[in-house]
């Protein structure tokens, strides 16, 4: 592996130096940087059990949590942030959701655990030579995401794997199926309406957010894998999600999860909601998706004002008619929605009877303001003078 920052963390030498030469770098750190990309979570495995790791880095005076100790995991504390420390491990049973394990100290045993052969390299901390007991330095050559072993078997411990093969396939890979790896998650994609919403949403919009997940999306769709995840998808889908990341492209617009979502989600405010909710995804989510539903997209800032910024360049990027778009995304570039100069104690000043009326007053008045294109207080004085004999007295 070659030399990389992260390898430099403050305290990590010491750590490594506490377990004694029994532990490696594993997963993505490995892979992330073989792959020349920025790495943020660094993963030790290690076949000393997790009371002797703590208690080693304790005498090393290196802060450690047991944040996962019945399951062989512990946490480092370091100045440049947390590692996680694992315990060697081998699967002992599962049904499909979690597996029950024991301890272990056969690396390959370990490394035969894990979901693809890319993410089961590891790394020795000190010399940086790579163990790769499957092929996974091949396949991130050649960019292929391929399951250890049988991917039937794979997906069958765990079948939140059918979501992180597309996943994978969208941030990892070249447009190539691997064929057996497809059909597994075709035949095994009944069975993730038996894992937990949360997980299943998690890994959605895990993919969604990816530089380009069109064609792993596409292949989900394809497959019908993609109505166990969302069990009533826009019908053009694929076609709106391919123009969506085609102009987020064109307008430097960087990926956005929530605004993809949208582009597969039914149109019909009421029933994308519910899709929403089953997913449990955050209210904050929730609100956001419903913001992006809005129609009316001709004036965008008008849009933006009703809704937010960001809600109004979606919705743009999604509805917006081809030749509209760049004067729509304009418009929207640095600009920051004005607050209404007037209040309903304005009104009452003038003279109106505080009630609903004012309410009332207040909104017309905001109405008119919009549609003017949020003009200065001159014209807002005007208009309230104007008014003057009709609505106020």
């Amino acid at each position: 592996m070659p030399p990389a920052k992260w390898t430099e963390r403050r305290g990590l030498a010491a750590l490594i130096a506490a377990l004694d030469g029994k532990a490696r770098y594993v997963g993505g750190a490995v892979r992330d940087t073989l792959l020349k990309l920025d790495v943020k979570d660094v993963d030790i495995a290690t076949p000393l059990l997790p009371e002797d790791v703590m208690e080693r880095l304790q005498a090393a005076s290196i802060k450690v949590i047991p944040t996962g100790i019945a399951h062989g995991t512990v946490t480092a504390i370091l100045p440049d942030g947390p590692i996680e420390i694992t315990t060697l491990r081998r699967d002992v049973s599962t049904d499909g959701r979690r597996a029950t394990v024991a301890f272990s100290d056969d690396w390959k045993e370990d490394a035969a655990r894990r979901d693809f052969t890319i993410n089961a390299l590891s790394a020795d901390p000190e010399t940086l030579e790579i163990f790769d007991y499957f092929g996974g330095l091949d396949d991130l050559r050649n960019l292929r995401i391929r399951f250890i072993g049988s991917a039937a078997e794979r997906i069958a411990e765990d079948r939140l794997r059918i979501m992180r093969y597309f996943r994978f396939l969208a941030r990892f890979g070249l447009d190539v199926l691997d064929t057996e790896a497809f059909q597994a998650c075709v035949e095994a994609a009944p069975k993730l309406e038996l894992l937990s919403r949360e997980r299943v949403a998690d890994e959605l919009l895990k993919l969604l957010a990816t530089d380009d997940p069109r064609f792993a999306v596409g292949k989900m769709l394809d497959g019908n894998i993609f109505k166990q995840v969302i069990a009533e998808t826009e019908p053009a889908a694929g076609p709106l999600l391919n123009r969506l990341v085609e102009r987020e492209k064109a307008h430097a617009i960087g990926p956005s999860a929530v605004r993809r979502l949208v582009a597969i989600l039914p149109k019909d405010k009421n029933k994308a909601g519910a899709i929403a909710k089953s997913l449990k995804l955050s209210k904050k989510m929730q609100k956001a998706i419903a913001a992006r539903l809005e129609s009316g997209t001709d004036d965008v800032r008008a849009l933006a004002y009703r809704t937010s910024v960001n809600a109004a360049r979606d919705a743009a990027l999604l509805y917006a008619e081809e030749n509209a778009l760049p004067d729509m995304l304009a418009q929207l570039d640095g600009w920051h929605p004005p607050v209404l100069p007037l209040t309903g104690g304005d009104l009452i000043e003038r003279g109106l009877k505080p009630g609903p009326v004012v309410a009332r007053t207040l909104a017309k008045i905001e109405a008119a303001w919009i549609a003017e294109g949020f003009p200065d207080d001159q014209w807002l004085k005007k208009y309230l003078d104007d008014l003057d004999g009709t609505i106020l007295p």
